[in-house]
């Protein structure tokens, strides 16, 4: 019965194949000659030539084709073009050299946005370099609530945060990261999660190490049922993230909201899971993957991170005192070019709150080569903003040193093949986890455009990265001048079938396209209510016993007085 089913399947794949090929006379917009084509969702794997017309793959075959853009990929992988889902990088100059790691598609869905219809009017006003998308942001709209002295209009991102999380720390109380909701409070920003939503945004950003202080488990709770109205997905970074002492180990901090989303129903991806206990993590996604549910993970291949030097977990009652490590040894200012002691971590937390710092975690490191093996743990730089010596945004044309940030933005897909390749991680597979797993898991919610992206068939949009196998490498490293250096081996990036990485040169083409749901009628949010609680979840006040039934199937709402 097995060799049937094997038989039958190379037959598929045989005819699927013949049907790919072309006409001679036919005339290509783009065609890519000599190639090793690979797609993970079919497991095909041969030495073809593709067809590019109109921004879809109309052609895989191996006749000879001719187009008005020829590009010789012999030797090169004919890859889906790299999609990465924590994205921070919302500006032109750390796009660049995103594209460089042969990223096509750059999402914040950990962070994601505030007023998302204006973040998406303004990226297609402007036109942007690959395709974007954001999603619905828990904690910025807690910071439109709880800090009202930042007059939060929007659009915003973290690309844009920086002055934002300033002004809500000048009265010494950000609301946001610390102040608990009234209930009048929490159905004002679920409304606005709610309208976010109607408008598309791909699904809800609950970054809740952030605002683990502030944040009640029922506000965690109710905003993932605002994104589960919409079948959507819920982005997290967990409140424990970076513990491990009990009873705050990190994965519990992973049960409180994967136990949510399972009761909703709800897609989950859990944002670098790189810390402790992602062992336990990842047993327990693939746990619940194999019911049948829409849940997975990411990592960059670093052991040091990067945050805005706020984050209460760098707070010396939690970095110092609670977790023992020294500002000297661990947090590193890019800007400046020096590790924090405890005067200059205070110093710049009253200059400049929102600073991206670097946060060493040495004992990462003999976990890294594990996460490049693991089915459905997505490849995500949690890329940063491209900023420069002097804290601000570079323009595009900067030079690739003038960089002060973390490598990861420059070098994360760059990293992952070269140490995939040194440890014999077979190709298929990290190409799986650079872009077909997240458009696999994005389609499953329903988000169409991610459906059409992550792989090379024939009618799929023309989201290309074409690499040199044995050559692909960072070299983005921590020090200065040499944050920014571009990853090599990826000479052509190919975006909606235009191409804007050409011979390692990135052009000036915007090509990307919008990455969303479609817009809504009308939002679904039902406010919260306490006596419409009672009538949905009790039997009420001494009711007559003749005016109940028992309900054994376990759904509290079907406990109700009899008609």
């Amino acid at each position: 019965m097995k060799n049937n089913l094997l038989i039958l399947f190379i037959f598929l794949v045989s005819f699927s194949y013949g049907q790919q090929k072309s006409t001679t006379n036919e005339t290509y917009d783009i065609v890519i000659l000599n190639g090793r084509v690979m797609d993970p969702e079919t497991m095909f794997d041969d030495v073809a030539n593709v067809g590019v017309t109109d921004g879809k793959i109309v052609a895989i075959t191996k006749s000879p084709i001719k187009g008005n853009e020829t590009i010789d990929a012999k030797g090169h992988v004919v890859a889906p073009g790299f999609i990465d889902t924590h994205y921070h990088s919302m500006d032109v100059f750390s796009t660049k050299m995103a594209l460089r790691d042969g990223v096509t598609s750059g999402m914040d869905l950990e962070a994601g946005s505030f007023n998302v219809k204006g973040w998406y009017d303004e990226k297609a006003k402007t036109g942007w370099q690959v395709n974007y998308g954001t999603t619905a942001s828990l904690l910025w709209t807690r910071m439109s609530i709880h800090d009202p002295e930042t007059d939060m209009v929007g659009p915003m991102d973290y690309s844009l945060a920086r002055p934002y999380v300033a002004k809500s720390a000048e009265d010494g109380v950000q609301g946001w990261a610390t102040t608990k909701s009234t209930l009048d409070e929490m159905n004002t920003i679920m409304k606005i999660l709610d309208e976010d939503l109607r408008q598309g945004a791909i699904g809800m950003a609950a970054p809740v190490a952030y605002i683990t202080m502030g944040t009640s488990s029922y506000e965690v709770f109710t905003a993932q049922k605002v994104a589960a109205n919409y079948d959507r997905m819920t982005a997290s970074h967990t409140r424990y993230h970076l513990l491990n002492e009990t009873p705050t180990e990190a994965p519990i901090a992973f049960d409180e909201m994967f136990t949510n989303a399972m009761l909703l129903g709800a897609p989950f991806l859990i944002c670098h899971n790189n810390d402790y206990g992602w062992w336990e993590i990842e047993e327990k996604l693939q746990l619940a993957r194999a019911k049948g549910l829409n849940m997975w993970s990411e990592y960059y291949p670093y052991a040091a991170g990067a945050t805005a030097v706020t984050a209460d977990f760098l707070q010396p009652s939690e970095w110092v005192e609670k977790r023992g490590f020294k500002y000297e040894e661990t947090i590193f200012d890019p800007i400046d070019n020096a590790y924090l002691t405890n005067e200059t971590y205070e110093a710049l937390m009253k200059k400049e709150p929102g600073r991206s710092v670097v946060v060493v975690f040495p004992y990462r490191k003999p976990w890294l080569k594990d996460f490049l093996t693991i089915p459905h743990m997505t490849i995500a730089a949690d890329a940063m903003v491209g900023v420069g010596p002097d804290g601000e945004s570079l323009p595009w044309e900067a030079d690739w040193k003038d960089y002060r940030g973390h490598p990861r933005t420059a070098g994360t897909r760059g990293t992952a093949f070269r140490m995939a390749r040194e440890q014999g991680v077979p190709l298929m597979f990290t190409i799986a986890q650079s872009s077909y797993w997240a458009a696999l898991h994005l389609g499953d919610s329903g988000l169409e455009s991610m459906k059409q992206r992550g792989r090379i068939q024939v009618g799929k949009v023309a989201d290309i990265t074409i690499f040199n196998p044995e050559t692909i490498t960072d070299n983005s490293t921590f020090k200065i001048g040499e944050n920014g250096l571009p990853t090599t081996g990826i000479p052509y990036v190919i975006v909606n079938g235009v191409t804007v990485v050409k011979d390692n040169e990135v052009l000036d083409i915007n090509a990307g396209q919008e990455i969303r749901f479609p817009i809504e009628d009308k939002g679904r949010f039902t406010p919260i209510d306490k006596d419409d609680w009672r009538v949905k979840h009790t039997i009420g006040i001494n009711p007559g016993l003749s005016d109940i039934h028992v309900d054994d199937s376990g759904a509290g709402e079907l406990l109700n007085k009899k008609e």
